[in-house]
């Protein structure tokens, strides 16, 4: 333990648990009393919103990582007609939040709705809705939640499968592998850790979720925790429920190690490393790859985009009551804030974990993350209740001034929730880099003279480059959409895309809510757009 006592154990550990004392809150809040609500849940939706979270979990789950890790194989590997466009397209689908798209596709589809509209112009009258499909329910959360997570996995595989060396996929080749066992037996495998982190992220983000359910009107255990609190006035029982949602989360990590065991996901510098090599596809079968991305393409981005257009044209007064310039630099301002701070700390942690190697250390680590699984509103709501605790029973014994201003209502407190939120998502972004980098390569630094800090600055930084660029556009993009916290701990009249685009949809103004929603998206793809050069190269060229 005191070995490890060092500058980057200290800054991973401080890191951790600045991290952990909301989620302690949750925690804690399990031992409290509660109203007689839990009684009458117990007795009567409990079981029906744990089943709906596990079918909805798992078929999500099974989506995106069919999604996810097909297109990134295919834009990784093969070239096709408009391979490198979709190499970046496809991550626009960040930009649709969950609930936006679900108004998409229930306007789409619902009776006399936009495809009603578009059969009626083409063909005359006639009765349409008896044949256009309803998605509604638990299909049509699934549909919205999918389309818009999938880009977790989908960015940290390719990620990963840039670093392939051919010499992997030689080898596939030399034991009489097809293209599909190669895939299968070899490209996969060595692609585990970037998978698992990405599924990590849609599993945490799928739990947390709310719009998109509670406007399907599905029952979830999220539905519970916003019931018990809005409807109940009862936190410590949605407290509680977000403590399970922990407990669930924590199951998929331990069963996700174990079944790991010691297998080893990084190169081995000896066989060198050969730069891989695109194979190009023609006929059918560039045909078959053009389709599906652009299938992936259209259902996650255009196809939203599409439905929120129509809307702006048919109500263009909508686009004029907005401040725009003022939402714009209060959107950027929170994003680029957030995103250095997540990074920068993010960075430190992860190579505090490697360089100290300690138990304990990674416990806390283990614990930080799981704040992506609470839902936005209870970390918010944890969060006030922590500093209002520490304000009345530690800063006022003490003889100082209150710091609830400090932190309510105020852009300090809104970033500090950020972090605590999106710091999962940071931390497995750049710890899916570190895995590809073979503890060996620190020990060689070592032995020619290397500190830590110059092996960190020299050495490991150039190469996660890529991966804290990949990083920055995850952290930007959830952040440029966040809403629950950005709505409860913003300061006074300060409004975002986001939380605006709420505010006209919690009043039925769907209409509305599309104009803030394009701005989200056009935000996005200028990020996307930018950094497309740098962040999503193949080694190759």
């Amino acid at each position: 333990m005191l070995k490890n006592l060092n500058i980057w154990f200290v800054s991973s550990l401080l890191i951790s648990l600045t991290v952990i004392i909301p989620i302690l809150t949750v925690f804690s809040s399990f031992f409290e009393n509660t109203t007689n609500y839990f009684d009458i849940l117990k007795n009567t939706f409990l079981f029906e919103y744990t089943l709906n979270s596990i079918c909805l979990l798992v078929s999500v789950l099974s989506l995106t990582f069919i999604i996810g890790t097909c297109s990134a194989y295919l834009v990784s590997f093969y070239e096709f007609p408009l391979s490198n466009f979709f190499k970046w397209a496809l991550i626009l689908s960040f930009a649709v939040p969950p609930y936006i798209y679900a108004y998409s596709l229930t306007a789409f589809f619902e009776n006399y709705g936009t495809a009603y509209t578009i059969l009626k112009n083409l063909f005359g009258e006639g009765n349409y809705n008896a044949h256009i499909p309803k998605f509604d329910g638990m299909l049509g959360s699934i549909l919205s939640i999918s389309f818009s997570l999938f880009g977790y996995v989908y960015i940290l595989t390719r990620a990963s499968f840039l670093y392939q060396s051919q010499n992997l996929i030689d080898l596939g080749k030399n034991l009489g592998f097809s293209n599909f066992r190669s895939f299968y037996s070899v490209i996969l495998p060595s692609a585990r850790p970037a998978i698992v982190a990405g599924l990590s992220l849609v599993a945490m983000e799928t739990l947390a979720e709310f719009g998109a359910v509670d406007f399907f009107s599905i029952n979830t255990l999220t539905t519970g925790i916003y019931n018990s609190w809005i409807a109940f006035d009862d936190l410590a029982f949605a407290n509680q429920l977000s403590f399970f949602l922990l407990l669930f989360i924590f199951a998929l990590f331990i069963l996700e190690n174990l079944s790991r065991k010691k297998a080893k996901y990084h190169f081995n510098s000896r066989g060198g490393f050969k730069r891989k090599e695109k194979l190009k596809l023609t006929r059918h079968k560039a045909l078959l790859a053009f389709t599906f991305c652009f299938f992936i393409f259209f259902m996650s981005f255009l196809f939203p985009l599409s439905q929120m257009l129509y809307w702006t044209i048919k109500f263009p007064e909508n686009l004029f009551d907005l401040k725009i310039m003022e939402l714009f630099l209060n959107t950027i301002y929170l994003v680029f804030l957030s995103s250095i701070i997540l990074i920068l700390f993010s960075l430190i942690s992860n190579y505090g974990n490697r360089v100290s190697n300690n138990k304990m250390l990674n416990i806390f680590s283990t614990l930080s993350i799981s704040g992506y699984a609470i839902p936005g509103v209870i970390l918010a709501v944890a969060f006030i209740t922590f500093v209002a605790w520490f304000d009345d029973n530690i800063i006022k014994t003490l003889g100082f001034l209150s710091i609830k201003k400090i932190f309510f209502g105020s852009i300090l407190g809104l970033v500090l929730v950020y972090f605590i939120r999106f710091y999962s998502l940071a931390f497995n972004g750049i710890k899916s880099g570190y895995e590809k980098i073979n503890i060996y390569v620190d020990e060689s630094a070592y032995l020619l003279g290397y500190s830590k800090r110059k092996t960190f600055m020299n050495i490991h930084i150039p190469f996660l480059r890529n991966s804290l660029l990949f990083v920055g556009i995850l952290v930007s993009l959830e952040i440029i959409r966040e809403l629950p916290i950005t709505l409860i701990l913003r300061p006074f009249n300060f409004e975002t895309f986001a939380t605006t685009a709420y505010i006209s949809a919690s009043e039925d103004l769907l209409e509305a809510a599309a104009v803030p929603s394009l701005f989200l998206i056009l935000i996005a793809a200028l990020f996307i757009m930018i950094s497309s050069k740098y962040i999503l190269r193949d080694n190759n060229e």
